[in-house]
């Protein structure tokens, strides 16, 4: 099992000041992972398609953000988990949103969890202890 350090990260966020924030709160709790940023769900499927064509991406946390343009959290999603090669990857949504109808469709594509940022915003070591916890406990696909 990894620990977090060990754990490509990819965050699909489109809000760059939350970006930011995320890559901040890493760096304050000590985390040297590589963090890749997608700006929308077209971009992060171009780039795990692209990485995936050269080498496996293991193990690979997604964090992913629901409302974003051009193609939205749970479109992603679908897609992710309709192609073969990218079907078992971990995801967990990390969203403004706290609508029921959101949340029904995540963990309809088997999502790890469901964070809304505003329970994390005042303290983001929490998330970071969950990831933590989660990457010691959880064995990864190859």
């Amino acid at each position: 099992m990894p620990n977090l350090n060990e754990v490509s990260v990819l965050l699909v966020e489109d809000d760059s000041l939350e970006a930011e924030a995320v890559m901040r709160g890493f760096r304050r709790n000590q985390l040297d992972c590589p963090i890749e940023i997608a700006r929308d769900g077209v971009e992060a499927l171009n780039w795990l398609r692209s990485r995936h064509q050269r080498k496996p991406i293991s193990p690979l946390i997604i964090m992913l953000d629901i409302r974003m343009p051009r193609m939205d959290g749970i479109e992603f999603l679908k897609e992710l988990r309709s192609d073969p090669a990218m079907s078992r990857s971990i995801v967990f949504i990390l969203t403004t949103s706290t609508d029921p109808k959101d949340i029904q469709q995540a963990y309809e594509y088997s999502v790890a969890g469901f964070i809304p940022k505003g329970q994390i915003a005042s303290d983001f070591s929490n998330l970071i202890s969950l990831l933590r916890t989660y990457c010691s406990l959880v064995e990864f696909p190859a």
